[in-house]
């Protein structure tokens, strides 16, 4: 069976969404707020003659009709940052405050991660951490062409992760409770990006999601450790597996302190709920709350994404 054979029983328009997967995906641009306004990027991109069409769900991202995101001067000064359109979500379903501290676990290169930026005014903290230390240039790189300055980078395993900037204080079971909120945007079989790498499959197994389901879990229950309780700890991939979506959601709602969020998709932006029985296999019902995007709802990539509260 091909890797995407395997979700057929979960949607009724199946074929709508393998031929969702077999086109190319729109080039995608958002507005960067630090630097400009919305209608000050669209009259920059206006007056260089670049056409594009604004999300209805969002109106700080643009469809470009032609041109990749980076042939413009808007775009190299630092107005416009290419990012896949569902992408944007993770963000939004974070609600980042100004002033606050927030950690990205999984953060280069870095479109969440200035998003993120952007939404918290450029202030309080963010950490972006990244265990691949050649892809946190490229996080260095669009922070600062976006003009973020709140963001401190470390280079840690997200497993392990020690920040302790408020004192030493550790509690007995590990909790540092840095943060009043995180994102775990974490690595994955990468299902739902097909449409802009096409090769994407080529290496997919079980084995393979078998094994990275482990570092997901272990990045995830350290987010919850990390953020304060009462604090929000919001979960996303970009496949369509539920051993490496509802399941690491159920396996943390059973041993960490936490709970699933209802988190409402923008207006015009459609989504699924999560399931709650997989391969023989039943999960917490709240896994309802998380949202799945397939391709053929808005034309984008596939993505996964949940928001939890930190109970303890």
């Amino acid at each position: 069976m091909e890797p995407l054979e395997r979700y057929a029983s979960l949607l009724s328009d199946f074929d709508a969404f393998r031929a969702a997967c077999e086109r190319p995906l729109p080039s995608v641009v958002r507005v960067n707020t630090l630097k400009a306004s919305v209608e000050r990027a669209r009259e920059a991109l206006d007056a260089e003659g670049v056409a594009y069409e604004a999300a209805d769900w969002h109106p700080g991202i643009f469809r470009l009709e032609e041109r990749g995101p980076g042939t413009s001067w808007p775009y190299f000064h630092g107005w416009l940052h290419g990012q896949e359109e569902v992408s944007a979500l993770p963000a939004l379903a974070l609600d980042p405050r100004p002033g606050e501290v927030v950690w990205d676990a999984c953060a280069a290169p870095g479109s969440k991660t200035t998003q993120i930026a952007d939404l918290m005014d450029d202030t309080g903290v963010l950490v972006g951490n990244d265990n691949n230390l050649g892809r946190l240039s490229a996080l260095r790189h669009n922070a600062e062409r976006l003009g973020v300055t709140n963001l401190a980078v470390t280079n840690q395993d997200a497993r392990n992760f020690s920040f302790k900037p408020f004192g030493d204080r550790t509690d007995a079971d590990d909790r540092i409770e840095a943060f009043d909120r995180a994102l775990v945007d974490a690595p994955c079989s990468c299902e739902g990006t097909i449409r802009k790498n096409p090769d994407a499959l080529d290496r997919w197994s079980l084995e393979q999601i078998k094994g990275i389901v482990g570092i997901q879990k272990g990045i995830l229950r350290r987010a919850i450790q990390a953020t304060k309780p009462g604090g929000t700890v919001v979960y996303s991939t970009c496949t369509f597996a539920p051993e490496e979506n509802e399941a690491v959601l159920d396996h943390v709602l059973e041993e960490e302190d936490c709970e699933m969020r209802p988190w409402d998709a923008p207006d015009g932006f459609e989504t699924d709920p999560g399931i709650t029985e997989w391969d023989g296999e039943r999960f917490d019902s709240a896994v309802e709350l998380a949202h799945r995007v397939y391709p053929h709802r808005n034309d984008t990539g596939g993505f996964f994404c949940a928001k939890l509260e930190v109970t303890a």
